[in-house]
């Protein structure tokens, strides 16, 4: 059973969702200036990268990242595959997802990730409020998509992370899908278990596994 990385590198050259903190990956002790060990230091915010989001993201005072259910991060998984042409996801790229728990959208956001010189990139593929209303009377768990954001970038109000979060579905963004065929997949999602600040979201190492 191949196993699929489909974790976004975090990098100096990351692009960065508008107004988030920036990356800085530097040396704090080397080998090389005299030191005993190597030891890296980062900073970055946790919405970064692949990473996923939780309830307090959007809603003050609801589930931080450290509490969220293990089991919704692991397990059977979609991948939806949808034409380049779509901006705007609607119920009717959804397809048949009876039964189906977890999805991820693979959309023409995927190939952004090969130029990351680009920077951050408004144009990108989101779901609608309609999508998602969908999935959340499917009875979905995590929704995931391949760009920084699942909705429109600069949506008033934020109708559909607040569609997801209200109802503790797990929202997995900024995965990089190319190289993967639409289907069903097992999803192995592992975000960082910290505690302090929000606990809005966490970056996570992130892999598809054929069944």
């Amino acid at each position: 059973m191949k196993l699929y990385d489909i974790t976004v590198g975090i990098s100096a050259k990351t692009p960065i969702y508008k107004g988030d903190p920036g990356v800085e990956v530097k040396s704090f002790k080397s080998i090389a200036a005299g030191s005993s060990a190597n030891v890296s230091e980062i900073s970055f915010g946790v919405h970064t990268g692949t990473h996923v989001d939780a309830p307090n993201h959007f809603i003050d005072g609801a589930k931080r990242v450290h509490q969220l259910d293990p089991e919704k991060l692991l397990g059977p998984c979609r991948v939806v595959g949808i034409p380049d042409d779509v901006v705007a996801i609607g119920p009717e790229h959804v397809g048949d997802i009876a039964g189906v728990k977890r999805v991820i959208f693979k959309t023409r956001n995927s190939e952004f990730w090969a130029t990351p010189e680009d920077g951050f990139r408004s144009d990108f593929s989101y779901l609608t409020p309609e999508a998602a209303k969908v999935l959340v009377d499917n009875g979905c768990v995590l929704v995931g998509i391949d760009y920084l954001s699942i909705e429109k970038s600069g949506s008033p109000g934020h109708p559909v992370h607040m569609a997801f979060l209200s109802k503790e579905i797990v929202i997995l963004e900024g995965v990089d899908l190319r190289g993967i065929e639409p289907g069903d997949y097992e999803l192995i999602c592992m975000p960082l278990k910290y505690e302090g600040a929000t606990g809005d979201g966490s970056p996570a190492r992130t892999f598809l596994r054929e069944l």
